[in-house]
């Protein structure tokens, strides 16, 4: 069985999708333990899940490497299988990112290499493209440039705004993530570093 380690920073819906998937039997994969780095609404569904969690505030550490090292002092105490960003919205330092690195995955709201970074809704309609999507990849050092696992065009209407968009992204991203995870667990999918 896979151990799964979800940090957040959001409302947590793929967090969500994951545990509701995770709750069936033949589900190859649990999470064992979900962090944030506020206090985010996200941290409810653990609760109802009856998941432990933490939380490891951005504002009580100096630096990114010290809020990094208190992340990984947490993470150590559960010896995840796998670590997965969904909705993390911070930069994991790069001791973080060896450490767990391929082991580490992240969701993202666009068809990379296309639109990185925080804003890849917003970013796509700014830039007057026709479709965009949604990614799974593994962490590296850059910001969304690791190595892709899984990926689906959604195609962005005349009418959209960043809202609808997203809203229409994030059943894509859900999938493509449980999908992702399941395929980790049960060996179909190799996970290897850039």
């Amino acid at each position: 069985m896979l151990t799964v380690a979800v940090l957040i920073s959001g409302t947590g819906s793929n967090l969500r999708a994951l545990l509701e998937a995770a709750r069936h039997p033949d589900f190859p994969a649990r999470v064992v333990v979900v962090g944030a780095d506020r206090q985010a609404e996200g941290l409810a569904h653990a609760e109802e899940f009856g998941i432990p969690s933490f939380t490891v505030p951005w504002h009580e550490h100096e630096n990114r490497a010290a809020w990094g090292d208190e992340v990984a002092r947490q993470l150590a105490v559960w010896k995840p299988d796998l670590v997965v960003l969904s909705g993390l919205m911070r930069l994991l330092p790069p001791a973080l990112v060896a450490e767990y690195s391929p082991r580490l995955i992240n969701t993202h709201p666009a068809y990379l290499p296309e639109f990185p970074g925080a804003h890849g809704v917003r970013d796509a309609l700014a830039a007057g493209a026709e479709q965009t999507g949604a990614s799974v990849i593994v962490v590296d050092d850059g910001v969304d440039t690791g190595p892709i696992l899984a990926q689906e065009r959604v195609p962005i209407l005349p009418d959209d705004t960043e809202h609808s968009l997203h809203e229409r992204i994030k059943p894509v991203e859900r999938r493509l993530l449980i999908d992702v995870v399941r395929r980790i667990a049960t060996g179909d999918l190799p996970l290897t570093s850039a």
